[in-house]
């Protein structure tokens, strides 16, 4: 588990350097990268989508495209303060040009900072009003001195489109499970790379599951407009096929688990995630009113898609998060392992889950299998209490989870004790899902 954490820290710290916003160069090259890293996997790649700017989503319009060449601010010394070439949080998302010299004083009306966190330049954007404006630490800030400065940024806003990728995976049944992220921030670790990362490594885990019961369905999108947009072109077949769907967002870091539940939290992503984080790991549930990303759009009303979020350190939760201090040393490949792990938990649940019904009347003779000691003392029926346990409630009426939830056993050894009984002919599945 520690390779597959490296790796995927690896390709995090690959996507984490490239100015994203939610149109634009820095989402395709986003794209390019994932389909790069896919391919070099043998995975089939991406589709990528263009949606032209103006385009009626639901109650919003798909945004003019930004293009952003360079801007900084420089000293009477023609000394640059800030760059764009540095960092892209210098500057605004979404910035209109601007070529002017101003005074300290009217330079600081377009200044944004962290006061909160003084040495951290903020994450800041105008995406649907038309401004300009400059990010750095409070303490760069407050040490400028008196003098002229000169505003420089030189961008346009023009009738593009909004870039988003897809991928599906076939499976057996069409009955479909839905993994989400965003790829719109730029030169942040944990709020932003580690989504991208994860859900291309799971593709990655996906394509190796040759006999696949489900159809899988990737999406990398902008936050907020892209999720608005993919549901307007897709709502009707996600609500008769999606089974399940998971929201990815700060899986990177070395804190605990988060789920953030649906809105009534009683769909099947919330069975399984909470079924495997309460028997893997440390973990904070969040009610609905602690949405924040894209579940806000997946279940609305009228949306009501069975998705839940998945995060270690949930959103705006850690003082990192939206500033410059969310960097690759805020993640881990340690981090990205544990996220992984449960993940991949969750697909291997859903992949093996079903209400399993032994088919022999009373306690069938394990012994004569090798499944029972054959030498009956003290302490030797300890050994296998999970698996005689399993039988006393493979009556056809529980699931996987059903059972985990009563006996205390995770689900990775429940898979595990149903495939043996089922390789003995003890064990059928009373209920295909």
């Amino acid at each position: 588990m520690n390779e597959i954490g490296k790796e995927i820290y690896s390709f995090a710290d690959r996507i984490y350097p490239i100015g994203r916003s939610i149109t634009g160069e820095g989402v395709r090259e986003t794209l390019r990268l994932i389909n790069e890293e896919l391919s070099a996997s043998g995975c089939p790649e991406l589709t990528i989508n263009e949606v032209p700017s103006g385009t009626e989503v639901f109650d919003w319009t798909v945004p003019r495209e930004w293009k952003i060449r360079s801007g900084y601010i420089e000293n009477e010394a023609h000394e640059r303060i800030v760059d764009l070439a540095v960092n892209p949080l210098h500057i605004m998302g979404y910035s209109i040009p601007v070529d002017r010299w101003v005074d300290l004083e009217e330079l600081k009306d377009y200044i944004y900072v962290q006061e909160d966190m003084p040495d951290a330049i903020p994450y800041v954007t105008s995406y649907y009003r038309e401004r300009f404006g400059f990010c750095m630490s409070a303490d760069q800030r407050d040490s400028l001195p008196a003098g002229k400065y000169h505003m420089y940024i030189d961008s346009e806003l023009f009738e593009g489109s909004l870039t988003y990728g897809e991928l599906v995976l076939k499976g057996k049944s069409d009955k479909e499970i839905f993994f989400s992220t965003y790829v719109c921030h730029p030169h942040m670790a944990n709020n932003e790379s580690s989504g991208p990362a994860l859900s291309t490594f799971l593709i990655k885990y996906v394509n190796s599951l040759t006999d696949r019961k489900y159809t899988y369905r990737f999406i990398f999108i902008p936050e907020t407009i892209g999720s608005i947009t993919y549901l307007s072109k897709n709502l009707a077949h996600m609500k008769s096929h999606m089974f399940a769907g998971y929201n990815l967002s700060c899986v990177g870091d070395d804190n605990d688990y988060s789920i953030v539940e649906s809105r009534y939290a009683r769909t099947e992503a919330d069975r399984t995630l909470s079924n495997i984080l309460e028997k893997s790991v440390k973990y904070t549930r969040y009610d609905y009113l602690k949405r924040g990303s894209d579940e806000r759009q997946y279940n609305a009303p009228g949306v009501d898609l069975p998705v839940v979020g998945f995060s270690r350190t949930l959103f705006g939760e850690y003082p990192e998060y939206h500033t410059s201090k969310d960097d690759m040393s805020y993640v881990s490949p340690e981090g990205f392992a544990g996220s992984y792990d449960i993940m991949t938990q969750v697909i291997d649940l859903h992949e093996h889950n079903g209400r399993y019904r032994i088919k022999v009347l009373c306690e069938p003779q394990l012994g004569k299998r090798n499944l029972y000691p054959t030498v009956s003392k003290k302490g030797s029926y300890d050994a296998i209490e999970s698996l005689t346990n399993f039988i006393a409630y493979a009556d056809g009426t529980n699931d996987l989870i059903d059972i985990s939830n009563r006996i205390g056993v995770p689900v990775s050894e429940l898979i595990e004790i149903k495939d043996k009984l089922s390789a003995h002919g003890l064990l059928e599945n009373a209920y295909e899902q």
